[in-house]
């Protein structure tokens, strides 16, 4: 039942039966006996389908609630016995959004000191796929904004405060400035994160609440190092989160001018599932992250 439930699971992240059968290391045959085994066990219909995948049912969609639970308990059981064995030992996979990235080795570093049998993936991903993959089980924890859009079922611990700075030569018209303002900000070319990353949609308010319309992009990119990269050579400004941009570390001829007017914040901070009992891998990291925004604090 585990083995189909986590079959259901994978359909629902791929949408196509051929992929979903790859993820899950079987042929498509195998794949969709196991799916018309478990609508047989339970007698209802789950699968919406004629040729290829068209989505679930009613029925469907309840079940898949019940699957992410019972496979997450399943997991987590497991973890916990692995445990008791041998100490905390698995793989934990986190995604992040871009302007925090540069933050997850201060939760990285720690962990694996004290456990030096887990391992790590970190993907680069926008808010709103964190809470997906969060949900559809892809990820144990995810980094981005937590008071900014809906978190739905997750489980939030604040790590820092995200204040806003102009990056940007200081031979550029505003790089002697002390302080800017979000008006003056719209008034020159940037280079922003692409419009899917809610750090862009927090700055595109930001500007346009300063009295401005869109801002002047010159460079989109869903990476943040490639934003950076252009603004070192001195010829580009971006807005960045103040930590970020102290991270990835400013050059001689480079400046990180707050803007206010008006001030602005917003919190980062770790996601995991909202459920009881929490893996021991997802237990630790919570644990690592509190620690880290007491130090984040002082």
């Amino acid at each position: 039942m585990i083995d189909k439930l986590e079959f259901l699971l994978a359909l629902a992240r791929e949408k196509n039966f051929r992929k979903a059968a790859d993820e899950c290391g079987v042929t498509q045959p195998t794949f969709s006996a196991a799916i018309k085994q478990l609508e047989d066990i339970l007698g209802v219909l789950l699968v919406q389908r004629s040729s290829r995948f068209l989505g679930f049912t009613a029925e469907g969609e309840r079940v898949l609630d019940w699957a992410r639970r019972i496979v997450a308990d399943s997991r987590a059981m497991r973890q916990e016995v692995q445990a008791l064995k041998r100490g905390l030992v698995g793989h934990l996979k986190i995604a992040a959004i871009p302007t925090a990235l540069g933050m997850v080795s201060e939760l990285t570093t720690p962990y694996r000191e004290k456990h030096s049998q887990v391992k790590f993936t970190v993907y680069s991903r926008t808010s709103i796929e964190v809470l997906s993959m969060l949900a559809n089980l892809e990820i144990d924890a995810g980094i981005t904004y937590i008071d900014n859009e809906p978190l739905g079922k997750a489980r939030s611990i604040p790590l820092y405060s995200e204040q806003y700075r102009l990056v940007t030569s200081e031979n550029s018209p505003l790089g002697d400035r002390q302080s800017v303002t979000w008006a003056e900000v719209g008034q020159i070319p940037l280079c922003l994160l692409t419009p899917d990353m809610q750090n862009r949609r927090i700055i595109n308010r930001l500007l346009q609440s300063a009295g401005g319309g869109e801002p002047e992009s010159t460079l989109e990119s869903n990476s943040m190092i490639v934003l950076f990269s252009h603004v070192r050579t001195g010829r580009w400004a971006s807005v960045m989160p103040e930590k970020l941009a102290n991270t990835l570390g400013l050059t001689e001829r480079l400046r990180s001018i707050p803007i206010v007017q008006p001030e602005a914040v917003h919190m980062i901070g770790l996601v995991v599932p909202n459920r009881e009992p929490m893996t021991p891998l997802i237990v630790a990291l919570v644990a690592e992250a509190k620690r880290l925004a007491e130090r984040l604090r002082d």
